[in-house]
């Protein structure tokens, strides 16, 4: 990666509407009167209402037609979970100009969990998600070169970006450097688990600080569970809560909370970075995430 700063992914293909009407009244056309618009648009999916309970998700880069793969295989194979999942009602295939597979997917309720915290009895609930969705994978399970990877791995990729903060900003913090600094350096302990890889606070839905859903399984792949137990840091703005939620999850060692918050470092300044240069919600998030980081070990 160049030193030059990157924003949001372009879209590689123009996804409205009407592409997605079209696509309802080819494939499944009981669903095509339903009402439809458009919601949310992330990096690699665009997201659409249809009527009351369902919602129809579709790549916008190449890269995420994979991904979406990933979740209509092996989302239906996840053992049961506490915390409400998208898991695919309809599956969609290319056509009428598309490349690519699509979903339509239950609507779950909520925002997400940047614009409303989760209350702090929902410590427990996030740690017994964690723990049922941490078991074993199957051999098959799908491989992600970001999130499959030890945290040293993606060192270089982050730490040009810190680099880059640390000249825009005040949030590298000698406490920031020394936590990601030990999580390189904390040995891989314990067995490879399904992870959902990317369990930042846009992927995470609250209801009336409940928490309702966990959505955008892209990147569910077998990996180190330290890289799902950094939302800890991520939702959580008290310290006495993320302790709860390490307590209520049990069974994790020093190794692995360092490793946690070095992939807490690796969101925050992921988010941080490339919120800065178009999308100031995710900053929002990214320097959250850094600050608690930097309060001290929880």
């Amino acid at each position: 990666m160049g030193s030059n700063p990157i924003g949001t992914p372009i879209p590689e293909i123009e996804i409205d509407a009407s592409l997605v009407h079209r696509l309802l009244t080819e494939q499944h056309p009981d669903l095509a009167e339903l009402p439809l618009h458009r919601v949310d648009a992330g990096w690699d999916n665009v997201m659409f209402r249809l009527g009351d309970r369902l919602c129809v998700r579709l790549p916008r880069r190449r890269v995420a037609a994979k991904l979406i793969e990933h979740e209509q295989t092996w989302l239906p194979q996840l053992p049961e979970l506490p915390i409400p999942v998208p898991t695919p009602y309809r599956l969609g295939y290319p056509g009428q100009g598309y490349p690519w597979r699509w979903s339509v997917l239950p609507w779950l309720k909520g925002v997400t969990a940047d614009q409303q915290e989760p209350d702090h009895h929902q410590a427990q609930r996030l740690a017994a998600f964690l723990r049922s969705l941490h078991v074993p994978a199957p051999p098959d399970a799908p491989s992600n070169p970001f999130r499959n990877v030890p945290l040293p791995d993606r060192a270089a990729f982050v730490e040009e970006r810190m680099q880059r903060l640390a000249q825009k900003t005040n949030l590298m913090t000698p406490e920031i450097k020394r936590s990601w600094n030990q999580a390189l350096n904390a040995p891989m302990d314990g067995e490879i688990t399904w992870i959902h890889g990317d369990l930042h606070p846009r992927n995470v839905l609250v209801e009336q600080g409940v928490l309702a859903g966990i959505i955008d399984w892209g990147d569910m792949t077998a990996g180190d569970r330290a890289t799902d137990l950094a939302a800890i840091w991520m939702l959580f703005s008290k310290q006495a809560v993320r302790q709860q939620a390490i307590v209520a999850y049990g069974n994790a060692s020093e190794a692995t909370l360092q490793r946690a918050r070095g992939w807490a470092v690796f969101f925050g300044t992921v988010l941080l970075d490339t919120g800065l240069v178009d999308n100031p919600r995710h900053a929002v998030i990214g320097e959250r995430i850094l600050q608690r980081v930097a309060k001290g070990y929880i």
